[in-house]
């Protein structure tokens, strides 16, 4: 009988590298992984001497996959996500069907989340998810009070006995008139944002917060902002030449199909914001399986697979 031998990696090695590859630093994998910076560094090292080969290079911006790290980051992912099904599939032939709640943190995720639990379900039948939108406006509340039991998240922070998983990122771009002084602009800078009007939703505080630090760091000017509550007349307010529509790539590719529209990445580095699955230990199976079925069916203007858009090398679809 032929046995198969154990790999270096374990599991908990995997989970780090993904979380970490999803941040983009040590620090900000911590609260993904419920560990302090320091034991999240060590596990990385400890992780990289298993390998016998770095995995990520430090630099100035943080922390970027080599060769064999992006080469881990893209297996370690179906990996996880197969195993998972493994144990799911073998213990569904014992349990019933499992119902499931989920919530959004935000509104443009649920613009494609449908389809996907829809997919799901026909692929899985014993797990029937089903949207929980009346808890969006808080849902780690709704999560620790048993309400939820998964939450699709950008900025809250989990808290109480709650895991997380790292997903994908969206891209916040910006939409301008075609006839605005910016459309003849390869790329936007943040200098432009100081000059223009923009145009946006009712944004969380944390969002706000996150939008200023990764386009300002420590410096914080102020910005002119029209706060509009539906989609359409922050498109609309754009396509009039009134500022720059800031919005996910997956509210702005809907309106790019007309040529009245154009839409401008940031020009330092895409403006990539993180998601994440956080969900109770007791749904920690179904919720593997949802992340990866979330990961493969997430819609973005731009082309390449997992990998790249979480190492930063998608290339531009035309539109």
């Amino acid at each position: 009988m032929l046995l198969i031998g154990s790999p270096p990696l374990d599991v908990r090695d995997l989970q780090v590298v993904l979380a970490i590859a999803s941040a983009g630093s040590t620090a900000a994998a911590s609260p993904t992984l419920n560990l302090t910076q320091s034991a999240v560094s060590r596990a990385l090292s400890l992780a990289e001497e298993r390998l016998g080969a770095p995995i990520f290079e430090r630099t100035g911006r943080g922390l970027t996959p080599t060769p064999a790290g992006q080469r881990l980051i893209a297996g370690a992912r179906p990996v996880l996500a197969q195993l998972a099904e493994l144990v799911e599939s073998a213990r569904a032939l014992a349990v019933a069907p499992t119902r499931l709640r989920i919530v959004c943190e935000c509104y443009t995720a649920y613009r494609w989340l449908p389809s996907v639990l829809r997919r799901l379900h026909e692929s899985y039948p014993k797990v029937d998810v089903t949207l929980a939108i009346e808890h969006t406006h808080d849902p780690v509340a709704a999560l620790v009070a048993g309400e939820v039991d998964m939450a699709l998240l950008t900025m809250a922070r989990v808290r109480g006995r709650l895991r997380e998983l790292p997903l994908f990122s969206d891209e916040v771009v910006f939409v301008v008139a075609a006839s605005h002084p910016l459309a003849a602009q390869r790329s936007i800078t943040a200098r432009d944002l100081c000059e223009h009007l923009l145009i946006s939703s009712h944004t969380p505080e944390a969002e706000t917060r996150w939008f200023m630090t990764r386009l300002f760091g420590r410096r914080r000017p102020k910005l002119d902002f029209l706060r509009l509550p539906l989609t359409e007349a922050i498109v609309d307010a754009a396509r009039a030449g009134m500022g720059i529509a800031v919005l996910s790539e997956w509210i702005a590719s809907g309106y790019l199909d007309r040529t009245d529209l154009v839409a401008k990445r940031l020009s330092s580095a895409p403006l990539r914001r993180p998601w994440r699955l956080a969900f109770r230990d007791e749904v920690a199976g179904a919720a593997q399986r949802l992340a990866s079925a979330l990961e493969r069916a997430a819609p973005h203007m731009y082309k390449g697979d997992a990998r790249t858009r979480r190492t930063g090398d998608a290339a531009l679809i035309r539109y």
